[in-house]
C-alpha cells in the first residue's frame, strides 16, 4: 500500500476518538489521557463516548458530521462488529487514517479482517490494525497508547507486530533509561504493513539512528526487504521474531522441501539485508547497547582475553569458542614482552593472558599497550576480579584514561557487585563497553561480529552470474520445460534435468538411458562398470522427497552390476519392485552410470527449493538424508554473486572438511562458488523452477560432479531481492559509428566505474557531484554499484574494443521513492564523448524504463552553467526552472499520469 497519507498516523494536527457505541470505554479513555497528558497539541474531539469521562476541553459529539473541523487521524476502540460502518464514514468525512483498536473478531466470523479491508479500500482510509496497541512520537508529544508509562525522547524506534510486546517495550525501555523516537505496533493490522512503515521512516522521519523490529509474518518478501536493506545502509536494525521453532510458529505455512525449519531462511534474510537477529528480550537491549557505540566495533574477528585469574578467562574462552570466535594470536615481540615483563603466569606467551591474582593496575594497562600495538589482536577483553592490590573503581579509571588515548576496541567485565557496580557505572559514563560476566563480554563481542557480516552480505549486489547465460541456453531449458508441461509433468526427467544441469556449466556423471533390458544388455559396454542402475519414474524425479531413509536400500536403485546379464536382470527386478511399491506409476527410463569409487571424494548436496514466503532459496551442505546432515543445510537467498556464494560455503560444516583433507581448498571453494551462483542464474533465467537437488555431488581433486539430481515445476517464483535485469541489455551504435552495449549496472562494475571515474575532468565531475571528487570511497562505490532494482536503476554504456578491451563510456541512474511517484536522475558521460548521442541514448533509456515501471514524474537538478546538460533536457521535453540565488536549475517530466487524488497531491509536493 506503500507511504500514502502515513505522515497522519505520525503527525497529526487533529484527531477524533470514536468510542464503543455501547459498554466499555475504558480503552478509548485511557488514550485520550495519555494523548492529554504527553501534551498533545492539535484539536482532540471525541464521537460516541460519555461526556463526563472525558477531560476538560474536549467535545463528545453524536455523529461524524457534527465534527467542527474535518481531523487528519481517528482513533477506533468501537466493537470489532461496528468497525466495518465507521471506516466506511470516516471515508464519507474525509478522514484519510484510523487507527483501530478493535477486535479480535468473533470465531465465527473469519471472513472479518477481509470485510474491513475491503471497506477500507473503498473508503480510502489507510487502517493501523485491527488490534493495534498504539502509536507514539514523544518527539512531538503523541503517545496514542494505553501504555501505563511516559515515553522518553530518545533515537531508538520500535516497530512491532504484537501488540502487548509494544506494550512491554515501552515498560522495559522506561527501566532501562532508554529513550524512544518512535513507537508503533500494528496487531492484525489489514493495511498498514510493516515495510511501509519502515519506508516512512526512511524517508520522512530521520531521527531514529536505530530501528527495532518485531516480526510474527510477513505478508510481501520483495518489500520487506527492499525496505529493510534500505534501512540497514543508513542505521542499526535490531530484528526479533517469535516463531523461532516449529511448535511456536503461529502463520499456517507450507514446510520448505529441504529446509528442517523454514524459520532458517528468515534467519537468511535478515543477514542478507544487513539485520542483527536476536533472540530474546533481554539480547535486544544488550545488542542496541553494544552495537550503538562506534568504539566498540572491532576491525575484525581476533579476540585478546586477559584478566587477573586463569578461570574467568577460560570462561570466556570457552563462550568464545562456542560462538564461533576467533582467538587472536600474538606476534613474536607480544610474546617475549609479556614473558619479559612478567606479564603471563598461567599460559606464557599464549592467550589468553592471566596477569596474576596480584596485578595491579599499572600491570593491566602495560598488558593493554603491549596488545594495542600488536597487528594480530582486533579487539581486547579485560576481565576483572576485585582485589585489594587492583580495586575495581581504581582499576576503572586507570583503564578508561587509557582507553581515552588510544584507537584499541575494548570490553570489559568487571566481576562481582559491591565492588563492580561503581567501575561498571564509570566505564558507561564515559561510553567504553562493560559487562557483569565475561560470558556476557564474549556474546557483546560476537554481535559486533556478526553485524559486521550481516553488513558486508549487506553490501555484496547480486549480479547475473560470474559469465553471461546465453540466450540459446535459456531457449533451451525452456523447450525442456514446455515439452515437460505439454507431456502433463510437472517436473523433469532424470535425463532432462542433466541436459538442464550441463547447459549452465554443471558437470553431470556419465550416464545412459535405456528403455528396456534388451537395449541395457546391448549398451552395457558403453560405459565403464560396475554400474549403477535406476529406474527413473514420476516419484524419484521429484526432488527433496520426504519419503528417502538412508537405513533403508533404495527400491528403485541397484549398484555394482558389472556384466550384461546383471544389468538385464536388475531392469527386470526394478521393473517388479516399483510396480509393487507404487502401481500405476510408470517408468520414463533405467539409468545407468559407472560407480564413482576410489576417488576419496566428498559428498555434498547442494539445490533450490521455494519458500512460501521468500521464494527461491539456494541450499547447500553435506550429502545424504540423514538428520544430523539435514540438519547442517546452509542457504542463502538469490541471486548470488562469488562473495555471497563463498560466505554460504564458509558457513557450513563441509567448508571444515574441505580444509582438513582436501589438498587444494582454496581451489576447491572456487569450484563450488562458481557452481552456486549458476543455480542461483538458473532461478532467474527460469521462473518455473520450483525445486531443483543434486545429492550426491561429488567433490574430488579431479572433478565436481553432479551424480543424482531431480526437478520440478511450478507457477512462477516471485524473488525476494530482485535478480540482476538481463532483459535490460540493449546493444546501440553511437554517432562515431562505435557499437555499444546499454546494460544495467551490477556489483561486479565497481573496479569500472573507479577506472572511469579517473579519466573525467574536473568539470565534469563537479557538474555531476557539485563538488570537485577525485576518487571515489569503497562506501561510494558500493552505493553506485549495489542497487535495489525494484526501486532503483542504473544504465552503464559500455565499447569492447576490437582488440579486447572493455571501455565504460558513461553511466545515467534513478532513484526511486517507494510509492513509485518520483524519481531522481543524474547521468554523466567521458568529456571526449560529449557530441556523439550517448548522452541522449543513456537518457531515453532511463526515460523508457522508468515510464514502463509506472513512475509518475523525473526530476533532477543540474548547474546553471551546464549548458550541454540544458540543451539535452530541453530537447527530451524536460520544464526547466532556474533558482537564482542558487545557480541551479530543477528539471521535471512528466512520464506517467496520476490514477488517483493521493498521487496527484503527491506531484504538487503535498507530504501526504
Amino acid at each position: 500500500m506503500g507511504t500514502r497519507f502515513l505522515r497522519y498516523f505520525f503527525e497529526p494536527r487533529s484527531l477524533v476518538v470514536v468510542g464503543p457505541v455501547a459498554g466499555d470505554d475504558a480503552t478509548a479513555i485511557t488514550i485520550i489521557r495519555n494523548l492529554v497528558e504527553a501534551g498533545f497539541t492539535g484539536r482532540m474531539d471525541a464521537v460516541a463516548l460519555e461526556p463526563a469521562a472525558l477531560p476538560e476541553g474536549i467535545v463528545s459529539h453524536a455523529f461524524f458530521d457534527q465534527l467542527p473541523e474535518t481531523p487528519d487521524l481517528a482513533i477506533v476502540c468501537a466493537p470489532i462488529d461496528a468497525v466495518e460502518s465507521i471506516l466506511t464514514q470516516l471515508g464519507e468525512h474525509g478522514i484519510r487514517a484510523a487507527m483501530v483498536f478493535s477486535g479480535p473478531p468473533r470465531e465465527d466470523d473469519p471472513e472479518c479482517y477481509p470485510r474491513l479491508l475491503k471497506a477500507a479500500l473503498q473508503a480510502g482510509v489507510r487502517v493501523l490494525g485491527p488490534e493495534c496497541r498504539g502509536l507514539a512520537v514523544p518527539a512531538r508529544r503523541f503517545n496514542a497508547t494505553y501504555a501505563t508509562t511516559a515515553l522518553e525522547h530518545g533515537r531508538v524506534a520500535y516497530l512491532g507486530q504484537s501488540g502487548m510486546l509494544g506494550s512491554a517495550m515501552i515498560d522495559w525501555a522506561a527501566g532501562r533509561g532508554l529513550g524512544l523516537s518512535h513507537l508503533v505496533t500494528l496487531g492484525e493490522s489489514i493495511d498498514v504493513r510493516l515495510p511501509d512503515l519502515i519506508d516512512y521512516l526512511n524517508n520522512h522521519q530521520g531521527s531514529a539512528r536505530a530501528l527495532i523490529i518485531h516480526v510474527e509474518y510477513i505478508f510481501d518478501a520483495m518489500h520487506f526487504m527492499t525496505a529493510l536493506r534500505e534501512a540497514s545502509r543508513r542505521r542499526l536494525v535490531l530484528a526479533i521474531k517469535s516463531g523461532r521453532t516449529a511448535q511456536t510458529e503461529t502463520a499456517s505455512m507450507v514446510a520448505t522441501p529441504g529446509i528442517e525449519h523454514r524459520d532458517r531462511v528468515f534467519d537468511a534474510a535478515l543477514a542478507r539485508a544487513g539485520v542483527v537477529r536476536v533472540s530474546d528480550s533481554d539480547e535486544l537491549f544488550e545488542a542496541l547497547e553494544v552495537l550503538s557505540r562506534p568504539r566498540a566495533r572491532p576491525r575484525g574477528p581476533r579476540l585478546a582475553i586477559l584478566s587477573n585469574g586463569l578461570g574467568p578467562a577460560m570462561l570466556a574462552l570457552d563462550r568464545l569458542f562456542e560462538q564461533g570466535g576467533k582467538v587472536a594470536e600474538f606476534s613474536d615481540t607480544t610474546r617475549r614482552l609479556l614473558g619479559a615483563e612478567g606479564l603471563d603466569h598461567s599460559l606464557p606467551g599464549r592467550n589468553p593472558i592471566d596477569l596474576g591474582s596480584d596485578a595491579t593496575p599499572q600491570r593491566f594497562v602495560r598488558a593493554l599497550e603491549l596488545l594495542a600495538g600488536d597487528e594480530g589482536v582486533d579487539a581486547v577483553l579485560l576481565i576483572h576480579a576485585p582485589t585489594r592490590m587492583a580495586p575495581s573503581v581504581e582499576l576503572a579509571e586507570a583503564v578508561i584514561e587509557f582507553w581515552r588515548h588510544t584507537s584499541v576496541t575494548l570490553f570489559t567485565s568487571w566481576m562481582g557487585l559491591a565492588t563492580a557496580r561503581p567501575a561498571r557505572d564509570a566505564c558507561h559514563r564515559v561510553g567504553l563497553a562493560t559487562h557483569v560476566s565475561p560470558e556476557k563480554a564474549v556474546r557483546a563481542f560476537m554481535l559486533n561480529i556478526e553485524y559486521q557480516r550481516v553488513q558486508s552480505l549487506l553490501h555484496q549486489t547480486p549480479p547475473a552470474l560470474a559469465f553471461d547465460t546465453s540466450e540459446m541456453v535459456r531457449q533451451r531449458c525452456h523447450e525442456l520445460i514446455d515439452d515437460a508441461h505439454r507431456r502433463g509433468r510437472d517436473r523433469l526427467t532424470h535425463e532432462e534435468t542433466a541436459m538442464a544441469l550441463r547447459a549452465y556449466g554443471i558437470a553431470t556423471a556419465p550416464a545412459l538411458y535405456v528403455q528396456s533390458a534388451e537395449e541395457g544388455r546391448r549398451r552395457f559396454y558403453e560405459l565403464e562398470h560396475p554400474v549403477a542402475l535406476k529406474a527413473v519414474h514420476r516419484s524419484n524425479c521429484l526432488p527433496f522427497r520426504a519419503d528417502r531413509r538412508p537405513d533403508r536400500p533404495a527400491p528403485d536403485l541397484l549398484q555394482d552390476l558389472d556384466t550384461p546379464e546383471a544389468v538385464t536382470e536388475g531392469i527386470r527386478v526394478l521393473k517388479e519392485r516399483v510396480e509393487a511399491a507404487m502401481p500405476g506409476e510408470g517408468i520414463y527410463s533405467y539409468c545407468m552410470q559407472p560407480m564413482q569409487r576410489g576417488k576419496q571424494s566428498l559428498q555434498l548436496a547442494v539445490g533450490i527449493t521455494r519458500d512460501a514466503v521468500f521464494g527461491p532459496v539456494i541450499v547447500f551442505g553435506l550429502g545424504g538424508y540423514r538428520a544430523d546432515v539435514m540438519s547442517d543445510r546452509c542457504i542463502a537467498l538469490p541471486p548470488l554473486n562469488m562473495n555471497l556464494a563463498h560466505h554460504l560455503i564458509d558457513s557450513s560444516h563441509a567448508a571444515t572438511l574441505i580444509r582438513e583433507h582436501s589438498p587444494e581448498p582454496e581451489r576447491d571453494f572456487e569450484r563450488l562458488a562458481i557452481l552456486l551462483t549458476r543455480l542461483s542464474q538458473m532461478c532467474t533465467d527460469l521462473p518455473e523452477l520450483r525445486g531443483l537437488e543434486i545429492n550426491p555431488l561429488l567433490l574430488n581433486r579431479e572433478q565436481l560432479l553432479a551424480v543424482d539430481f531431480a526437478l520440478d515445476l511450478g507457477e512462477p517464483a516471485h524473488h525476494a531481492i530482485m535478480p540482476y535485469p538481463e532483459e535490460l541489455r540493449e546493444q546501440v551504435v553511437l554517432a562515431n559509428g562505435w557499437p555499444v552495449t546499454l546494460r544495467p549496472v551490477r556489483g561486479e562494475d565497481a573496479d569500472l566505474i573507479r577506472e572511469f571515474h579517473t579519466h573525467l575532468s574536473e568539470q565534469s565531475i563537479r557538474y555531476r557531484y557539485f563538488h570537485h571528487k577525485a576518487t571515489l570511497s569503497e562506501r561510494e562505490l558500493a552505493e553506485l554499484t549495489q542497487l535495489n532494482y525494484d526501486r532503483q536503476m542504473a544504465f552503464l554504456a559500455e565499447y569492447h574494443a576490437p582488440q579486447g578491451e572493455k571501455y565504460m563510456l558513461g553511466i545515467s541512474r534513478v532513484w526511486n521513492d517507494p510509492d513509485n511517484i518520483r524519481t531522481e536522475f543524474a547521468i554523466i558521460i567521458r568529456d571526449d564523448l560529449q557530441g556523439v548521442g550517448l548522452g541522449q541514448r543513456l537518457m531515453k533509456k532511463l526515460i523508457d524504463y522508468c515510464r514502463s515501471v509506472g513512475t509518475l514524474e523525473m526530476v533532477g537538478e543540474v548547474r546553471a552553467d551546464n549548458r550541454g546538460m540544458r540543451r539535452l533536457v530541453e530537447k527530451l521535453g524536460f520544464r526547466v526552472r532556474l533558482i537564482p540565488e542558487e545557480q541551479m536549475l530543477e528539471l521535471s517530466l512528466r512520464l506517467n499520469e496520476p490514477r488517483s487524488d493521493w498521487q496527484r497531491h503527491r506531484l504538487e509536493n503535498l507530504r501526504d
